[in-house]
């Protein structure tokens, strides 16, 4: 089956795992994909990735993070998608969100990579905004 948005995919999955509080979610690979999983590790949202060398194509599994108590939240408590298919979203240096008053991140896909807005306004390069997590 062939899916028009796939970080659009990738975003659902994870928030339908955290809602019923699965540990892992799977899902077709691709580099972007792969690249924002890499961003949500270094950002503490999940606990880890991995790709798996299936055929026809490779998976990628991300094992889901939770607060400990009484009643287990996801660390991840949104997800947006910001620019889509039909409407992309691009922004300049200057014009990079902030995302929950700095608590969450936007991922912002530039000619220098995947990254979070933060280390795009570091580099001064705008992009793409992708989504937002918080």
């Amino acid at each position: 089956m062939s899916v028009t948005d796939p970080i659009a995919d990738m975003l659902t999955r994870i928030r339908n795992a955290t809602m019923v509080q699965h540990q892992q979610v799977v899902m077709p690979n691709s580099k972007m994909r792969e690249a924002i999983a890499r961003i949500l590790k270094e950002e503490g949202f999940i606990k880890e990735y991995e790709v798996i060398p299936t055929k026809p194509q490779p998976m990628l599994r991300l094992s889901l993070k939770y607060a400990s108590g009484k009643r287990p939240r996801s660390v991840i408590t949104g997800l947006k998608r910001v620019s889509k298919p039909g409407r992309r979203i691009y922004v300049g240096r200057h014009e990079l969100p902030w995302v929950r008053s700095g608590l969450g991140v936007a991922i912002v896909s530039t000619p220098k990579g995947v990254m979070t807005e933060q280390q795009a306004r570091r580099l001064g390069v705008g992009g793409e905004v992708l989504c937002y997590v918080w």
